[in-house]
Parts: C-alpha cells; sequence; structure tokens
C-alpha cells in the first residue's frame, strides 16, 4: 500500500470492456509522479487515499476481473505527511 493525494480526475469516454464505468483519478505520490487510479470509494480532488497495486489492485474493485494495476482502497480522514 502506498498514501497518494488526488490531484484531478480523468474522464475517458472510450474504454477496454474491463474498466466499465469505473471512476478515474489521477493521483500524486510522495515523489512527485503522477499516476491514474481506478476509484471505488468517490474520492475528491485534494483527499489523502491509500493505494493497491498489482494484483492485489483488482481484488480491491468490486469485480476481480477489472483491469487495473493501481486502486483506491480508502479515503484517509486524518493524516499526518509531517510524521
Amino acid at each position: 500500500m502506498e498514501i497518494m493525494q488526488v490531484v484531478g480526475r480523468m474522464v475517458c469516454t472510450q474504454r477496454a470492456a474491463g474498466l466499465n464505468h469505473m471512476d478515474l483519478r489521477i493521483l500524486r505520490n510522495n515523489s512527485g509522479k503522477q499516476l491514474v487510479a481506478v476509484d471505488p470509494v468517490g474520492a475528491r480532488e485534494g483527499n489523502w487515499v491509500f493505494t493497491a497495486t498489482g494484483t492485489a489492485a483488482r481484488f480491491a474493485c468490486p469485480n476481480p476481473a477489472t483491469q487495473t494495476d493501481l486502486t483506491i482502497e480508502g479515503i484517509i480522514d486524518y493524516w499526518s505527511p509531517d510524521g
């Protein structure tokens, strides 16, 4: 798992069949890299979230056949990035 921040949303009208109507979010990791994640939990811009990658990312979706390697697993209610 990794903690990331939602920096935007992505809208794609043409998708692979396995993505169906899943929401897509743009996340920034701790090194500043932006990544696209499937969002089954409804995260909003500015939210801190924790994510799953690889095979675990598929199992974090309602349908484990979803084609993803990065999924938001939860929205963090409180977290202090400074420790």
